[in-house]
């Protein structure tokens, strides 16, 4: 049944080598069961309740996938970095409500759902200039460091440099550097689901010697607080505009990103260079990020990680349905999650982090029209602790740098966008 409906023999795969391939995407980003609702609970949400809307949402997200998007072998959950924006710049910086940030994702989500059908789809991805993108995603990589320094102890508050570092004799911030070098040796040595073993295994050793406190691992799911628990008032205001597009740009970008990298390792792109089933695989993250919003969790997408299971042979919709299998048996798993040394979530976001960063090399360093937008993205999301500002300020210098050489000849989005940007600071 699953042979005829996946179609193994025209993807050149099989049974065995799609639920491998599963299995290792699950593992590369099984980390977001335990950091998804440490970062939103910092932000006011239920931590319980986010917990059970990750692990629904997520296994929804790859059923989607699965069935509709069957061609395209990748794990889809709540992002990183997006939460960080729902938590700290939404909920904590502009004071919303965690009901009212979820009514955010949702109009995000039904936008998203609403390009995905059209030709501005393809009109946007091609808008954007490839050096903004990535240092916008280099940006949030920052954003998500020093969240993550916050959550070690690695800084603390100065009254002059306004950060400094922190206490270095705390034995958890000790464990949490630990963590953080030995998820890089995993990754060096090439062991799959680096980040999950590092999390687990230093956090068993701080139980083992009362740093922590051990919880235990499986119980009745916790109740899901924030089903359909979205206000919808907030999110049609005037005020809530520049936090909607902030959202729709990072999943639709982070999206189309994600999905190119993918076809450029499945084979996907065609001879014409477009990427085929695109529209199926854009339409089911979209889907999947109004899911979420009713579920309870912050914005879903398409995960980078499930380059690990292309890797691995990966080539149907089959992966992400054992992707969803296998994060759906985690939802007993809540005892587990709230045994985790803050210390230790901090050091896999810094980690994450760095993989974020890294794709700075492809920026066009020989034209500083065009890198130095792309830096300034990247420094302002982490020192204005917004990463919507640090999109807002990168769009209006690019459209400014480019009036002033009198290279005006760019896409229309480039205006529009940097105008909007305008419009929000002058009536923030």
């Amino acid at each position: 049944m699953m042979d005829k409906y996946f179609d193994y023999r025209k993807h050149k795969t099989d049974f065995k080598t799609e639920v491998i391939a599963g299995v290792s995407t699950f593992l590369t980003m099984a980390y977001i069961l335990f950091l998804n609702p440490v970062i939103l609970a910092d932000g006011g949400f239920d931590f319980g309740g986010v917990f059970t809307a990750t692990v629904l949402a997520t296994a929804i997200a790859c059923f989607i996938a699965a069935f509709y998007a069957k061609t395209w072998p990748v794990g889809l959950a709540p992002g990183m970095g997006i939460n960080a924006f729902i938590a700290y710049g939404v909920c904590l910086g502009m004071n919303y409500t965690p009901a009212e940030a979820l009514g955010a994702v949702f109009v995000a989500g039904v936008v998203f759902l609403i390009i995905s059908l059209t030709p501005i789809r393809a009109w946007l991805i091609n808008s954007i200039p490839k050096s903004l993108k990535l240092g916008i995603g280099a940006g949030i990589g920052l954003f998500l460091a020093i969240i993550g320094f916050e959550i070690m102890g690695l800084t603390g508050d100065h009254p002059v440099t306004l950060v400094t570092l922190g206490d270095l004799s705390n034995p958890l911030l000790l464990l949490g550097a630990g963590a953080f070098i030995s998820m890089i040796v995993m990754e060096k040595m090439k062991i799959k689901g680096n980040i999950i073993i590092g999390i687990i295994a230093f956090s068993i050793i701080a139980w083992v010697t009362g740093l922590g406190k051990f919880n235990g691992v499986v119980s009745a799911p916790p109740p899901m607080t924030h089903l359909f628990a979205f206000d919808l008032g907030a999110a049609l205001s005037a005020s809530m505009v520049t936090v909607i597009f902030t959202l729709f740009f990072i999943d639709f970008f982070d999206t189309a990103g994600t999905l190119t990298s993918v076809a450029n390792v499945s084979g996907k792109i065609g001879k014409d260079g477009k990427i085929q089933d695109i529209d199926k695989a854009m339409l089911s993250d979209s889907v999947s990020t109004v899911a979420g919003s009713l579920l309870g969790t912050s914005t879903v997408t398409t995960y980078v990680e499930s380059a690990a299971g292309v890797k691995a042979g990966g080539r149907t919709g089959m992966t992400s349905l054992v992707i969803g299998l296998l994060f759906l048996a985690c939802i007993f798993l809540a005892p587990l999650a709230t045994s985790l040394p803050k210390e230790i979530d901090g050091a896999a976001l810094i980690y994450i982090a760095t993989l974020f960063v890294r794709n700075i090399v492809d920026i066009e360093w020989d034209d500083i029209a065009e890198s130095g937008p792309a830096v300034l993205a990247m420094i302002a999301m982490p020192f204005t602790y917004s990463i919507s500002h640090g999109i807002a300020l990168a769009f209006i210098s690019y459209a400014a740098i480019k009036i002033c050489t009198g290279k005006t000849n760019v896409s229309p989005a480039i205006w529009v966008i940097a105008i909007a940007s305008v419009i929000s600071f002058v009536v923030a």
